[in-house]
């Protein structure tokens, strides 16, 4: 047993999110199982880029409405205690509503040879408001 002490909350890199997101490392893959997690938090309007992981990504809403779009058009609102799954491969984003603050724990299990997220192209502003307007 080892109790792991909180690493600083970080600005999340403008070239992977739109937006203000702020994240906190839980966990890091350094070895076998290579789980990682992170406790991110989304200013109103913020998002993620679209992006893939190698063996799916667990998301788990802990404050506010999560938007998550996927490549073949389809949009799901999670709200707080729900958990979204994206299946392993499948190009995806995640954001909040341009009016609310959203936080999750993200969770990706990586390989010992990749880091486990293929990150990709902005998500942009016709995207981002056609999702927001879906529901």
């Amino acid at each position: 047993m080892e109790l792991v002490s909180p690493t600083p909350t970080l600005k999340s890199p403008s070239d992977r999110f739109i937006g203000d997101v702020y994240s906190r490392t839980l966990a890091s893959p350094e070895s076998p199982p290579y789980l990682a997690a992170a406790l991110t938090r989304f200013l109103p309007g913020s998002r993620t880029n679209w992006h893939v992981h190698n063996n799916g990504q667990t998301l788990h809403i802990l404050e506010g409405t999560a938007i998550v779009g996927t490549r073949d058009g389809k949009i799901l609102r999670g709200r707080a205690g729900d958990t979204v799954s994206c299946a392993a491969g499948e190009e995806h984003w995640h954001g909040s509503l341009p009016d609310a603050f959203m936080e999750h724990i993200a969770i990706v299990v990586a390989n010992a040879s990749s880091a486990g997220t293929t990150w990709l192209e902005p998500v942009d502003d016709a995207q981002y408001k056609a999702a927001c307007e879906t529901h």
